[in-house]
């Protein structure tokens, strides 16, 4: 979409470019608008924001959510802790011991004991995933399928705001043991060098998008500048679109961020940027469309993709007007994704079939080139498995998957059955249908992981191509 009338000064307030200002649980309270609430709720958002990471920020609070609305808005539930984010127990737990008012190392401690009862890291994935060099442990990097190799660029570990369903949320909370980061651009060359078979590389977090353009730029030109024929595309994962637009149009290094882009689209690397959209509200504000076109006009391709959450986006008209608007603007729908296993997920969960049907309604309501979309989609531990739908086979009901993407690359379009279950809401929850002991896949899974030293494992992991 072009808007030949917009200048940069358009999005300017006062004449000065819009300024950037994070809201945390140190300043929250200060905000007029959360004076609507309660001070049970607000003293709710300080226990869940102690365990649960918690940042938004200026745009977010000024544009995107419609306060008149609160607690119900979906930007509210997607940007500020709920309540029901935590169980009763450990919510009550968290909460005791700040109304005691114990000091930051004792809610630390406390919070760091309820994480830990939170899956932060589910399916062994700080083990199984983590890629080795010369006999050495690359602990920034993640290389789960054949062809895509994660990358997680120290700098940007962190996000403009949090979600609230987020998966990485360790990333987050300080714990350092759970956080991925590599500050060697050169070991990734090292590594893509002695890895033809990778063609894609994605730059993920945090956001990558939160970097100055300068601390990029010392990640992406050695890969554009190495020897690297095999390397074909170079992905990068973010939030910003959505939660912070003004990266690409007023912020002081956004010109020389879109040459970046341009630079890579010249040098014959396909350049995607892998856009998380939650709702159509965070595509509606002239802003955002500004900062789209401007990337797209580098060369640079936006494919979008975010999970089918609870209290946020649960209605197959959001998905159609969300993948509608996308196309619109010249993006390309993804992926519809299942919620993880980690964290809050009790509180986002819709049961699989449910999500099927969101899914195959929101489906119908669009055209073919908004058909590019898959899902719903749960990246568990052997790989993506999208349901296909609820069937009968000799009187039996079963659910009907198939990987779109898999540890081995020989499983995927495989279909294959699981026993109706309308509880399910992950992978492990299912069991094969028609008496099977186990899913085709599984034994090979589990020589795998046996070969690898890992024997806690469950069927899931959380970090995705």
């Amino acid at each position: 979409m072009s808007h030949p009338e917009y200048t940069t000064e358009s999005h300017y307030i006062d004449g000065n470019p819009p300024k950037y200002k994070t809201y945390t649980l140190r300043n929250f309270r200060e905000l007029p608008q959360i004076q609507k609430l309660t001070e049970e709720h607000q003293f709710a958002i300080e226990v869940v924001g102690s365990v649960l990471p918690f940042k938004s920020n200026n745009y977010v609070i000024d544009q995107l959510i419609d306060w008149d609305k609160v607690p119900d808005d979906p930007m509210f539930q997607l940007t500020f802790p709920q309540r029901t984010m935590l169980k009763d127990h450990h919510f009550n737990k968290m909460a005791d011991v700040i109304r005691s008012g114990a000091g930051r190392d004792e809610i630390k401690k406390t919070a760091n004991e309820i994480r830990m009862e939170l899956n932060p890291n589910p399916a062994g994935q700080m083990e199984s995933n983590i890629p080795h060099l010369d006999g050495k442990r690359l602990d920034g990097m993640q290389h789960k399928y054949r062809e895509t190799l994660l990358f997680f660029p120290s700098q940007g570990q962190t996000c403009h705001a949090y979600c609230s369903f987020c998966f990485r949320w360790p990333q987050f909370v300080g714990i350092d043991e759970l956080k991925f980061a590599s500050k060697e651009a050169d070991l990734l060359v090292a590594y893509l060098k002695e890895h033809p078979e990778v063609t894609d590389v994605l730059f993920t977090g945090g956001d990558p998008m939160i970097m100055k353009t300068k601390i990029l730029k010392s990640y992406l030109e050695p890969l554009i500048e190495a020897d690297l024929p095999h390397l074909q595309t170079i992905r990068i994962g973010t939030k910003a679109l959505a939660f912070w637009p003004y990266k690409f149009v007023t912020e002081p290094d956004a010109e020389e961020l879109l040459g970046l882009f341009k630079k890579v689209s010249e040098a014959g690397k396909h350049l995607a940027f892998m856009g998380h959209f939650s709702h159509p509200r965070e595509m509606e504000t002239p802003i955002v469309e500004e900062a789209v076109r401007r990337v797209r006009k580098t060369g640079a391709q936006i494919r979008t993709q975010s999970p089918l959450l609870r209290h946020i986006n649960d209605d197959p008209n959001i998905w159609a007007e969300l993948w509608q608007k996308q196309v619109e603007q010249g993006m390309i729908p993804y992926y519809m994704f299942v919620a993880r296993d980690t964290g809050a997920r009790h509180h986002f969960d819709i049961p699989l079939e449910k999500a099927w049907e969101i899914f195959q309604e929101a489906y119908q309501k669009v055209s073919g080139v908004a058909r590019s979309v898959r899902g719903p989609s749960m990246s568990a531990g052997p790989g993506k498995v999208q349901v296909l739908g609820v069937t009968e086979i000799e009187g039996q009901k079963v659910f009907a998957l198939r990987f779109l993407q898999g540890r081995n690359p020989d499983w995927v379009h495989r279909p294959f059955y699981a026993e109706y279950n309308p509880e399910a809401v992950w992978l492990n929850d299912l069991k094969p249908a028609f008496g099977e002991k186990e899913f085709f896949y599984q034994r090979e899974m589990v020589n795998q992981q046996t070969q690898q030293g890992l024997s806690d494992f469950d069927e899931r992991t959380v970090f995705d191509e």
